[in-house]
């Protein structure tokens, strides 16, 4: 293993037992789910890890928010936006009939998208994708240069647009499909370059997924897929919100109720790929049922799915609970990114209530501001507007052994989330929450089954975008000694039964040693057929 030079800092070897397929996540990313991925990477010291890094742009990624671990050796980065140079244009290699069973594969997403036979579509062009990996290289028939510089290719895509198209910007369209297209190049580039593995572990679809989805047909080793929220879901309300794209219709011709045609083919493009990755993946890993059946409506096959809830390090976090103070802190503490999707600002316009009851309570916001700068100014402002300056404090990054004794109600008002692991780490530290309705967060507040429910409420339940109802809930928890205390033994209880990482680690234990052995069994069947 090479731990990195000053030319290439990273670490680096030659070989694998799991290779991390990590979009926008560990190391260079604080949250839940890089916290996950350190959290599984230490939990096993006696695999081998590594890590191949999707971001955005270069300069949108500070250092590492994580110390790496001794079992993680490589690492790689590998951004889908920074500026690229083109293949030079030169004689370009036509071939039809790539061009043609390309056609195929985009009739076969239609149709498993919307028409009859979804299942066998969606098996179907999974299979031509494993087909189509010679031709998309360079000399092949559907490779970059052909795509960028073919007259074959511009047929294509003039026929699409009189065909499919209804935004009138012809220039727009030509656009958009190339920068769509432009990724399925450079994960094939990564996949051909990629040091070897006993298997691969994405964390999410998306470009992950696809890398994985290329790597498990081009190598035939074991794809493991964990989902913590569904991608497809996250990125239709990213993509929902986006300024950057097109709508050149008239204010005459929009529908309220329909989408513009090029924020459709993003939500498009991204659905194609989830069903790409669910179909070459061996294992599909939910954290709660409801995920699980979400996963199986969106293309995946039921028998390959299973639910691993998260676990949290029970020993370490209940030790946090002999720190606290005898009286309720009156802070209330978000802890995450300040992004959109964890709706900062419901939480902010909250606290105007709650201070009027309550006028020593504080609002503590603890969690990195430079992913959406733009947002996190515009949350700035609310509590300027709101006169809340003294009361509302934007903490940063923090670590949470430091943070969370002097918490007295956690706060989570995302408008989407999956299985959160603030919430079981508040808990495991006596910290009950006030959650809205996403996700597992009413399995976590309420229980799931009979035996869990009757643990009681760790806490409450609001619909999301309600700061009243948020307001209202926090208060009636933190001014009630009696219902505060029950809901605080309530969540140490449900942790230390369902919650914690022993509980994860032997499940992926499982599923790590099947999909290394099955890896190495691959390569062991290559050797024989190559003698």
């Amino acid at each position: 293993m090479n731990t990195g030079t000053k030319e290439s800092p990273f670490p680096t070897a030659p070989h694998v037992d799991v290779m991390l397929l990590l979009e926008g996540t560990f190391p260079f990313v604080a949250g839940g789910v890089s916290s996950w991925v350190n959290q599984v990477i230490r939990g096993f010291p006696n695999l081998s890890f590594g890590a191949v890094f999707l971001g955005s742009r270069r300069e949108d990624y500070g250092e590492m928010r994580f110390a790496l671990p001794d079992n993680f050796i490589h690492l790689e980065c590998h951004y889908m936006h920074d500026t690229k140079s083109l293949p030079p244009m030169g004689k370009v290699y036509e071939d039809k009939k790539s061009f043609e069973f390309s056609e195929q594969m985009h009739d076969a997403f239609r149709q498993a998208r919307t028409g009859p036979g979804k299942k066998d579509a969606e098996q179907r062009a999974s299979d031509m994708l494993r087909t189509a990996i010679p031709m998309l290289r360079d000399g092949g028939g559907l490779s970059e240069n052909a795509f960028l510089y073919g007259k074959e290719s511009w047929a294509r895509i003039t026929d699409s647009y009189r065909k499919y198209s209804t935004d009138p910007s012809f220039v727009d369209y030509f656009w958009t499909v190339r920068i769509m297209h432009g990724p399925i190049w450079t994960m094939l580039k990564i996949a051909d370059s990629l040091i070897p593995a006993n298997c691969y572990h994405t964390i999410s679809t998306g470009y992950a997924g696809f890398l994985g989805a290329m790597l498990r047909h081009k190598t035939g080793k074991p794809l493991l897929l964990s989902e913590h929220g569904i991608y497809t879901k996250e990125r239709k309300i990213d993509l929902y919100q986006s300024s950057w794209i097109r709508d050149n219709r008239s204010h005459f011709e929009k529908d309220p109720g329909q989408l513009g045609y090029f924020r459709e083919m993003w939500i498009r493009q991204f659905e194609h790929l989830g069903k790409l990755c669910y179909q070459a993946a061996d294992k599909i890993i939910a954290l709660y049922e409801t995920n699980r059946l979400r996963q199986i409506t969106d293309g995946a096959p039921a028998e390959r799915t299973m639910n691993v809830a998260n676990g949290i390090n029970l020993t370490r976090l209940a030790a946090l609970r002999e720190k606290r103070p005898k009286k309720i802190p009156q802070t209330l503490c978000l802890i995450g990114r300040v992004v959109p999707i964890k709706d900062i600002k419901t939480f902010i316009r909250a606290m105007r209530t709650v201070v009027q009851t309550l006028p020593d309570a504080e609002a503590w916001i603890a969690g990195p501001e430079d992913e959406d700068k733009a947002y996190a100014q515009e949350c700035h402002a609310i509590v300027a507007s709101l006169g809340l300056s003294d009361k509302v404090k934007f903490l940063g990054f923090q670590k949470i052994d430091d943070l969370l004794p002097n918490v007295g109600l956690g706060i989570l008002s995302s408008i989407s989330e999956a299985l959160p692991l603030v919430l079981l780490e508040g808990f495991a530290a006596g910290v009950p929450a006030i959650a809205t309705d996403v996700g597992s967060c009413r399995q976590l507040i309420f229980g799931l089954d009979e035996a869990d429910q009757a643990l009681g409420a760790s806490g409450d339940i609001v619909q999301i975008s309600d700061p009243e109802a948020l307001a209202n809930a926090a208060v009636a928890l933190l001014s009630n000694e009696d219902k505060y205390y029950a809901a605080q033994r309530a969540g140490i209880a449900r942790v230390e039964k369902y919650y914690t990482q022993e509980m994860m680690f032997g499940k992926y234990r499982d599923l790590y040693d099947w999909a290394v052995a099955t890896g190495q069994a691959v390569d062991v069947a290559n050797k024989v057929i190559a003698h």
